[in-house]
């Protein structure tokens, strides 16, 4: 399944309110995406509730619960955290210029928007920039509401989504998926034609596939997603990571309880994986982890966090940070490094590669978005991505170019 990666946000591209542990948390995030969206790239199986030609070996099932149990559903849950979080840091920032917050944001998620429509058509057909930018929309019209009504808004979304998919689970375990199963081969075949195909007949087949999934988006996704966004925008309104070490404490709990609730449900999740034909079994895993998995994402924040406080943990964190500065920029690098390595663009690696391979690339793929990340950012103040968006949010031109200021260096040094 597909998950999003969002941009950093302006008010954190001054070094005053730079927020490294965000940063770092958000290049973490990457990982995670990065790992789960190349297996929508290495098959067309993937997703479909049927066994996979690539995943009959042992050491092929053991990567894909490996990837489900570890990543799926857990990642883009944190990176939706952290662009709620992300949406206070611009309130404040639009605050301190003195300038509307309302129109300068709607700017934004129209760019965001019309990103995501790019890179759904030509190079991933998971995008969800585009759901992203509807969401913020959402939660721009809801920022003046109190704490209580977001908290309770988010757990609503949250039971309520999860319970209907646990209906549809029991559903399907009565009706049987025989139909369903003989149709998803069907279409599996067709996509992998057109993805080894043309740079055509992969941007048709990207259009029609986003026809397809809209509804998973919006029943699966979307409201988790937006979920998140109420959790990290009050996380955000209570300075809740400007300093970490004041909340050591309630970061060790919220570890504890994350994963003692997270873990069991992951690998209710995960487990099908390794029957490789049960997709009853899928949806009702889906299901508990719809539940569960918002608490082993912040069992993941929390933990990253406190490791950030320690001596190695905080050179991570100085690893880590640069990638995140310019997260909207290296995921779409990441889609487009897939999309030549499997695609009809490039190699066409499409349906040769298993989970654990596609594992391995995605980790390979990952250490270059952190050496390029790191070299970029000390030369310049935004990642390409990061630098378009900021000039039409803006509607004038932001330097590029790194200034040399005292903030400008601490922020260097930092990252």
């Amino acid at each position: 399944m597909a998950s999003p990666a969002g941009p950093a946000p302006d008010a954190a591209d001054t070094a005053p309110q730079r927020q490294q542990m965000v940063d770092a948390l958000r290049g973490f995030a990457l990982l995670g995406i990065l790992v789960v969206n190349i297996a929508s790239f290495a098959s067309t199986y993937y997703g479909l509730g049927i066994p996979d030609p690539m995943d009959v070996s042992l050491a092929a099932r053991l990567g894909a619960f490996v990837r489900a149990f570890l990543f799926e559903t857990k990642f883009y849950l944190l990176f939706s955290f952290l662009f709620g979080y992300s949406f206070t840091l611009q309130m404040r920032a639009a605050e301190r210029e003195g300038s509307a917050f309302a129109p300068r944001m709607a700017r934004r998620l129209v760019g965001l928007w019309v990103l995501g429509v790019l890179h759904g058509v030509l190079l991933y057909f998971g995008d969800i920039l585009t759901t992203y930018a509807v969401l913020g929309a959402v939660l721009l019209m809801l920022r003046r509401r109190g704490d209580v009504f977001l908290a309770c808004a988010a757990i609503a979304l949250v039971l309520v989504f999860s319970l209907l998919w646990a209906g549809v689970g029991y559903f399907f375990a009565q009706a049987g998926m025989a139909g369903v199963a003989a149709s998803a081969y069907d279409d599996a075949a067709a996509a992998l034609a057109a993805y080894r195909g043309t740079a055509a007949t992969v941007i048709a087949q990207h259009l029609h596939d986003l026809s397809q999934i809209w509804w998973i988006t919006g029943l699966v996704q979307a409201p988790q997603a937006l979920a998140m966004f109420f959790a990290g925008f009050i996380a955000g309104r209570r300075g809740m990571l400007a300093n970490p070490a004041a909340h050591r404490g309630l970061l060790r709990r919220v570890l504890a309880w994350g994963l003692l609730v997270g873990v069991p449900g992951a690998l209710a999740y995960a487990y099908p994986t390794l029957r490789a034909n049960d997709a009853v079994r899928e949806i009702q895993g889906l299901a508990v982890t719809l539940l569960t998995a918002p608490f082993l994402s912040a069992a993941y924040a929390a933990g990253m966090l406190l490791l950030f406080q320690s001596a190695r943990g905080a050179w991570l964190a100085r690893l880590l940070a640069p990638a995140g500065r310019m997260a909207l920029s290296n995921y779409l690098l990441q889609s487009l490094v897939c999309a030549w390595l499997f695609l009809a663009y490039g190699l066409r690696w499409i349906g040769t590669v298993g989970p654990l391979a596609s594992l391995g690339i995605a980790f390979v793929i990952f250490a270059g978005n952190l050496v390029l990340s790191r070299w970029w950012m000390s030369r310049f103040a935004y990642g390409p991505a990061e630098w378009l968006l900021r000039a039409f949010t803006n509607l004038r031109r932001p330097p590029l170019r790194r200034r040399h200021r005292a903030g400008d260096q601490r922020a260097g040094a930092a990252s």
